[in-house]
């Protein structure tokens, strides 16, 4: 078993750093409201640091998921940064969706100070990370990612290695993109039924088990048919993944047609005062009165 910090207990970050501690890891956490780190410790035991440097000290993995580039610059970097409390040899792992180039960033300073950093965005949302099942894309070098596999097991359904620094992020904002047309083409066949009169629910127990089914048309047709959007991924998270997603089709030179319009309706459910509902909730702009 293996000495782990964990920073950042939002939503996704305290059940995972709890799976940690289920599989005999020994768990030091941070996070930057200390009240939730003092929390988690009564709840699971472990230890917590009141910086990252602090948590991260004889650590032989430092997981991290936290908000967006300047919340992991912040977390790594400067004098109370979790690199300035890594050992050499030790390996920094990322769960938070940010940038590809925050990531290759952070990797080379990582690397020049002697130590690992894989990114490892995850999938599965709230309840992936309660129930352990997330599934985990990974960037790096493969004998750091060989060393933090059997760390990242601990609250992963799937978890691969998919090349070089940056390769997990890609692949997370590939997740994205796919989320975002597959919700919008839900949203818009659930309106459509029901303008037509039909029963909702009815139709899609039958055309789930077609070509049409998807993982968004099992878990969010109910609450979409109901109106109900007060859990799960919040279309603000989502709007900041999107704008990552733009951006680095800029850089290299790809369209996203259906992104971009997609994004632009999430916005509209932000206007709407939706920017904490599941990003299921694209919905409401095409059923509003």
């Amino acid at each position: 078993m293996a000495k782990v910090a964990f920073l950042g207990l939002g939503v996704m970050g305290y059940p995972m750093a709890g799976h940690l501690v289920a599989k005999g890891h020994e768990v030091t956490v941070y996070n930057r409201t200390e009240a939730k780190a003092k929390a988690w410790v009564a709840e699971f035991g472990g230890g917590w640091g009141a910086t990252p440097r602090a948590a991260a000290q004889g650590a032989e993995f430092v997981m991290a998921c936290v908000g967006n580039d300047d919340d992991l610059r912040s977390v790594c970097l400067g004098a109370d940064g979790a690199f300035s409390g890594m050992e050499r040899g030790a390996i920094f792992v990322d769960h938070t969706t940010v940038s590809a180039q925050v990531t290759r960033e952070l990797s080379a300073v990582a690397a020049g100070e002697g130590k690992g950093f894989v990114d490892a965005p995850v999938s599965g949302g709230q309840a992936g990370a309660q129930n352990g099942v997330l599934s985990v894309m990974c960037g790096g070098a493969q004998a750091e990612y060989d060393r933090a596999e059997p760390v990242i097991a601990a609250y992963a359904r799937i978890c691969r290695r998919l090349g070089d620094s940056g390769a997990g992020q890609i692949a997370k904002m590939m997740n994205q993109i796919c989320i975002a047309g597959l919700v919008q083409g839900l949203s818009e066949a659930l309106a459509f039924g029901q303008k037509a009169g039909l029963d909702g629910e009815a139709v899609v127990e039958v055309i789930s088990q077609g070509a049409a089914g998807s993982w968004q048309m099992a878990n969010r047709h109910k609450t979409m048919l109901a109106g109900q959007f007060d859990f799960g991924f919040a279309v603000d998270w989502m709007r900041k993944d999107l704008k990552i997603c733009l951006e680095t089709a800029d850089q290299i030179g790809a369209s996203l047609p259906v992104t971009a319009l997609v994004d632009q309706f999430y916005k509209e459910v932000q206007n709407m005062g939706g920017g904490r509902n599941d990003t299921s909730s694209l919905i409401r702009r095409l059923t509003r009165d």
